[in-house]
């Protein structure tokens, strides 16, 4: 199963098992939080020496979703880059994120690792309305039709196992997982995003296949907020 069909304000979209989200009807690709160049963030403020790999995986993984999709319009949903010195990319990664930018409309949204502009081609923007939904970096309380990013949800198979990023989803809003590697995440049952999700919210897992599942099994549905009806492909 390769996403996971829903709809959010009228809008036909699919949670991909590889964390980008795609809206067909428009040829839309949104992907949140690439956060491209952490190895080299930490490394510069002392810590950890981590295998700078982690840019090349992010852009292959992107590559094959743009590859197998052909979107006309690619949404980064903030913290794409670790933070603004990251956006120096090496030589081989800008070309190859130009490549990939290259013949579409790029949109970067503004994140809190990388709240200005950077020094890259596409449009740099707050956020972004396109029909009936609105994609931003946070969620806000209250919204509906929201696409949004930054919480990096996390959750597990029933039975355990390792965490596995997800797409958070109930009637009104869609938080995506982060895209990129070297990612930790929030658990979906943390009360920040029980706060802001409803009782019924799914939790789609991504990995070799998607797999939905209740955020918060066993809750009420108390909260006046259908879940979402859904679909796997």
């Amino acid at each position: 199963m390769t996403h996971f069909a829903f709809t959010l304000a009228g809008a036909a979209l699919r949670a991909r098992a590889s964390g980008a989200l795609w809206w067909p009807e428009r040829r839309l690709l949104a992907v949140s939080d690439l956060h491209l160049g952490k190895s080299g963030r930490i490394a510069r403020r002392g810590g950890a020496l981590l295998p700078p790999y982690e840019t090349r995986d992010t852009l292959a993984r992107l590559d094959a979703e743009i590859e197998a999709l052909a979107p006309a319009e690619v949404i980064c949903l903030g913290d794409s880059f670790d933070d603004l010195a990251a956006a120096a990319l090496p030589e081989p990664e800008a070309l190859w994120l130009a490549r990939l930018m290259a013949g579409r409309r790029w949109i970067w949204i503004e994140g809190n690792h990388d709240p200005g502009p950077v020094d890259l081609g596409g449009q740099h923007l707050a956020d972004l309305r396109a029909g009936p939904l609105t994609f931003r970096h946070i969620a806000r309380p209250g919204a509906e039709g929201e696409v949004s990013g930054h919480y990096h949800p996390k959750a597990r198979l029933p039975g355990g196992g390792a965490a596995r990023a997800c797409f958070l989803l109930d009637a009104t809003r869609a938080i995506l997982p982060a895209f990129g590697t070297y990612t930790g995440g929030l658990d979906c049952g943390s009360p920040v995003l029980a706060g802001l999700m409803a009782d019924t919210a799914l939790a789609v897992l991504t990995g070799p296949r998607a797999i939905a599942l209740p955020a918060r099994p066993g809750l009420s549905r108390s909260r006046p907020k259908r879940p979402p009806r859904g679909s796997f492909g």
